[in-house]
């Protein structure tokens, strides 16, 4: 048989038993699946069935290529050792890509598949690096790095950290590693080396983009849109950890009503269920869940209700599920997977289409035939006590196989089973994400973070690679979850810039675990899980509180702003919340601000992100003119200011003279 092959416009290769495909997959790019001793499988993780460009494949005695658009790939038969090895171009003959050289006597394979006793591979797959290469992506990490060259990622989802593993290169091409194993991903001076635990074969996508623009649109093309964003997402979002009865919920929210302060959604969190696993309110708190939610929605506001993925032993539903297998299993030792209040509790398995079904019923009984319409899918990594990954084991396979699918399914659950009910737009907030999640309507905030300065710089990184990872909803809990003491002065200060910065967040979510607790009880005397302290607006002074509602106010102005970038994200894949280089690809400079950026084409936010700071440094990129929002003033792009920052003010400047009517409005 010949080593290539055009099979029906397909580049499929045949070496020393590995079957190597290279499958057009978009206007200008291509899937790569390799598999030894047998022929490759095209799982359907995150990609979709693809709309393809004019295919051209050229075969020769030891090379052959495959062109679509504007990416072509060339796979060439090497010697010493015998190896194929891929180099990919774009359009103008440019290396874009090239696996690693096989380096001669070293005898080192691109593509290495190391066998797992009795079972599958570890794969590791390597490309050369490029010294002067910038890279962005790849999710959400907590750390104060846009640019990821020179990083290195674990591919595992983890409380605040969601693996998407998708890079941007400003060479010209868009990479996305199509493979859920629990892996790494390392992107040093002399090699770039993506890695998977335990994986079946090789799966990857990679495109050619002139535009970061042109590559994040096809990127969406390739795993699906996000949906067309409901109203209530673009407005303010009030929560805290955690109101615990229907009459204290409702009180906060007859509260901002009377103050005459808009709330589109309001939330109840974790623990108004008897047990883990009921999916369902605890009566004796929340007496008559239907009648709340026609009350707020009568107010304007949706409420949102938290629902954890973990199913408790003592919980009604654990049996049934248990015995239909709805459940994630362990391998070995005892079959739990997280102790939280002292419940033992394993993980609804979301993997599952049976158990997907199974739960929406659940979900539908229980909070959507009593009007609840956005749900708050926390937990979703999902956390295990011990992140053993190696143990568990779901519907699609082991957790070191496909684990890092999970937040993308759970996701798809609930909105598969809203579409199914005729909802046309749906947002539902998670805590992780995977390539894909966008498509069913995931909402990604950044986890359960600290609430001090150092973390809320870290945020702007975050969430700015989330966008280009494809996740184009995202949001913070505004001022950190863990601690904070609203009549601590530092703790005041915090959280006025926190809100400043998440007025012009995708979308704007107060929450956090305020200090003191307050105790909470049944009438029986039996403690439960604390409230924290007060997280309203008005719990912080008068000071803050002034400039709180103002930014609030700022937000509805912008909302038909805002509801234009919603659509944008809908329609071409772009992201809410952008890097200055997407914007302005051509400025050198764009590309290496970390702490600034743009909040659709037109507004350039600056958030003040250092204790006690009342000046910071914004730079005015090249191609445009910059009205300052607060002073009228407009200055020409190409230069760095030094921009006054008092407590009341954010750093914020129109593009070109957009949006005049905004000037002075914060």
């Amino acid at each position: 048989m010949a080593l290539f092959r055009n099979d029906n416009g397909t580049l499929k290769c045949r070496f020393q038993g590995e079957n190597l495909w290279l499958l057009p997959w978009g206007q200008n790019a291509l899937r790569v699946v390799s598999r030894p001793m047998c022929e490759p499988e095209l799982p359907a993780w995150a990609l979709l069935e693809p709309k393809n460009g004019p295919v051209s494949i050229e075969i020769q005695e030891s090379e052959a290529s495959i062109a679509v658009g504007g990416i072509r790939a060339v796979v060439r038969r090497m010697y010493w050792p015998d190896r194929l090895e891929i180099t990919y171009y774009n359009a103008r003959g440019e290396v874009l890509l090239a696996e690693r050289p096989g380096t001669g006597a070293l005898n080192i394979q691109p593509r290495f598949f190391k066998p797992i006793v009795a079972g599958d591979f570890k794969l590791t797959v390597g490309f050369a690096a490029d010294d002067g290469e910038k890279l962005y992506g790849m999710g959400q990490y907590q750390q104060d790095v846009l640019d990821v060259k020179y990083s290195t990622f674990e591919l595992a989802q983890r409380n605040s950290q969601a693996s998407v593993p998708f890079v941007l290169s400003n060479k010209g091409y868009g990479f996305l590693w199509h493979n859920p194993a629990i892996g790494r991903a390392s992107f040093g001076r002399n090699l770039m080396e993506w890695s998977a635990e335990s994986t079946k074969q090789m799966d990857y996508w990679i495109c050619a983009g002139d535009t970061p623009r042109d590559i994040e649109r096809q990127y969406a093309d390739a795993v699906g849109h996000a949906p067309e964003m409901p109203e209530y997402g673009l407005g303010f979002w009030q929560c805290k950890l955690r109101y615990w009865n229907q009459e204290q919920l409702l009180n906060v929210a007859r509260e901002y009503h009377r103050r005459g302060i808009p709330v589109d959604v309001i939330v109840v969190d974790f623990f108004h269920w008897p047990h883990m696993g009921d999916f369902r309110f605890d009566e004796e708190f929340w007496p008559d869940p239907k009648a709340m939610v026609e009350e707020l929605k009568s107010m304007g506001m949706e409420l949102m209700v938290s629902v954890w993925p973990q199913v408790s032993l003592k919980s009604e539903n654990f049996r049934e599920m248990d015995e239909e297998g709805f459940l994630a299993r362990c391998d070995k030792g005892m079959n739990c997977q997280m102790r939280f209040v002292d419940e033992d509790t394993l993980f609804f398995d979301a993997t599952n289409p049976d158990a997907r079904a199974w739960l929406w019923q659940k979900i539908k009984k229980n909070y959507y035939d009593n009007g609840v319409r956005v749900f708050w899918l926390d937990e979703a990594e999902p956390e295990y006590g011990t992140y053993d990954f190696d143990n568990y084991r779901y519907y699609s396979g082991t957790v070191a196989q496909t684990g890092n699918l999970y937040p993308q399914a759970y996701a798809r659950t609930f909105y598969e089973g809203m579409k199914g009910e005729g909802q046309e737009k749906v947002v539902n907030l998670l805590r992780c994400a995977w390539a894909g999640s966008a498509r069913y309507g995931a909402l990604v905030w950044s986890g359960d973070i600290h609430s001090d300065f150092a973390t809320l710089r870290k945020q702007v990184c975050a969430g700015l690679n989330m966008g280009i990872a494809g996740i184009p909803w995202w949001t913070t809990d505004i001022g950190g979850f863990a601690g904070g003491d609203p009549k601590d002065e530092g703790f005041r200060e915090l959280i006025v810039r926190w809100f400043q910065w998440g007025a012009f967040c995708p979308v704007m979510r107060l929450h956090g675990n305020r200090v003191p607790d307050e105790r909470v009880f049944r009438k029986t005397g039996e403690e439960l899980l604390p409230s924290g302290a007060d997280n309203e607006i008005w719990s912080f002074g008068d000071k803050a509180y002034e400039i709180l509602k103002n930014l609030i106010d700022f937000r509805e102005t912008m909302r038909p702003y805002v509801r234009a970038l919603m659509q944008e994200a809908h329609e071409d894949g772009a992201p809410v919340m952008r890097t200055m280089f997407f914007a302005f690809p051509e400025d050198e400079a764009t590309w290496d601000l970390r702490d600034q950026y743009m909040f659709g084409p037109d507004v350039l936010v600056a958030p003040v992100l250092d204790a006690g700071a009342v000046q910071r440094a914004v730079y005015l990129p090249k191609g445009a003119q910059w009205t300052d929002l607060h002073t009228g003033k407009t200055y020409a792009g190409g230069q760095t200011l030094a921009c006054d920052a008092p407590l009341e003010r954010i750093p914020v400047f129109l593009r070109d003279g957009s949006h005049p009517d905004w000037i002075g409005k914060i």
